[in-house]
């Protein structure tokens, strides 16, 4: 059987038809097949964040729009639990099981289980630490994306006349999206040359204490900090109150404006840059990622070699785009949906 794998997602291109296109690929054409004797086990390790609920409702929407029943199971942190609802799934026989894991090594012996009982696993935004164990990986060029965010931030400095002396707030190195995010933040500074000096570079380990007093420390060494790149959006409520107590939170285009950019595309950057006051962020893709997910097993099940790793290219949304890519934003359908 041969191989193949997913491309990137085409403005107006259904799902069925990118299924046609990837079994067309592989040499053969979309067999008939009832979809809704379908049943797909999904099993996230939490549904603490925004992102999460995001992708959990856009796995259950899709999935009862294709007549698929879908079995749910949160682990709360917990990855022997976890395995626990790994192993219910394959008791049940499911025809395909799609994972949050909470960190790559737990989540080996979820994939060989699930090898074991011929059920193909796909391992949503998180992928598994260095393993021979078959399975498809959906992750974020956190790289590219990142880099695409920080090119335009470095756009808006030179538009300015003046070199940008710029912070960025790590997040969890020990975190592999933290790490491919500071990797294309660091891609974008070094091609920009003299238009931009990172005057600091702070640790957060993704926590919002840090983050606040690691940027009030920057500002206080550097009071002419004219750019700030966050590694999450999660740590925009702390960059907010640093810049609004210092009198430099002003809107894009206003006297005193600290360019600032993130990544996720969460509710409050959606809020932020219709306020004018975040000049742009990365966004993950995160509905396409589950419509990819759900592809895989559907594949799967018609014949198809899962692929090994689909990419997720994402893209930067930012002041000049919003108004075209809000509708493929995450947190700007949640934040329109409401509570």
């Amino acid at each position: 059987m041969k191989s193949c794998s997913i491309g990137r997602r085409t403005a107006g291109v259904t799902l069925a038809a990118l299924m046609a296109t990837a079994l067309a690929a592989c040499g053969g054409s979309a067999p008939a097949r009832d979809e809704g004797a379908l049943t797909i086990g999904v099993a996230f390790e939490t549904l603490q964040t925004e992102f999460w609920v995001a992708a959990w409702n856009k796995l259950r929407a899709d999935t009862a729009e294709r007549k698929i029943t879908m079995l749910e199971a949160v682990a709360d942190g917990d990855p022997n639990r976890q395995l626990e609802q790994v192993r219910t799934f394959i008791n049940r026989r499911v025809d395909g099981i799609i994972l949050v894991p909470k960190d790559g090594k737990t989540v080996i012996p979820m994939i060989r289980a699930a090898n074991a009982a011929g059920i193909p696993v796909v391992l949503f935004n998180r992928p598994a630490d260095r393993t021979d164990a078959p399975h498809t990986a959906i992750v974020p060029d956190n790289v590219a994306i990142t880099k695409a965010t920080v090119e335009y931030l470095i756009e808006q400095a030179r538009a300015s006349g003046s070199p940008a002396k710029a912070a960025i707030l790590l997040g969890d190195l020990s975190d592999v999206n933290a790490i491919g995010r500071r990797d294309g933040f660091e891609a974008a500074v070094k091609e920009a040359g003299d238009a931009v000096q990172v005057v600091s570079r702070i640790p957060t380990e993704w926590n919002q204490e840090r983050a606040l007093a690691g940027l009030q420390s920057a500002f206080q060494a550097h009071p002419d900090i004219s750019l700030v790149f966050t590694s999450s959006d999660f740590m925009l409520p702390s960059i907010k109150s640093v810049l609004s107590s210092l009198g430099k939170w002003q809107r894009v285009g206003d006297e005193g404006h600290v360019i600032l950019g993130g990544f996720d595309g969460d509710p409050t950057a959606y809020s932020m840059m219709l306020d004018g006051y975040l000049d742009a962020t990365g966004v993950q893709d995160v509905f396409w990622e589950a419509e990819q997910a759900i592809e895989v097993i559907v594949g799967a099940k018609s014949g198809t070699s899962p692929p090994a790793r689909i990419e997720d290219p994402g893209f930067a949304i930012t002041q000049a785009n919003m108004a075209s890519l809000a509708d493929r934003m995450w947190g700007a359908v949640m934040a329109r949906r409401g509570p």
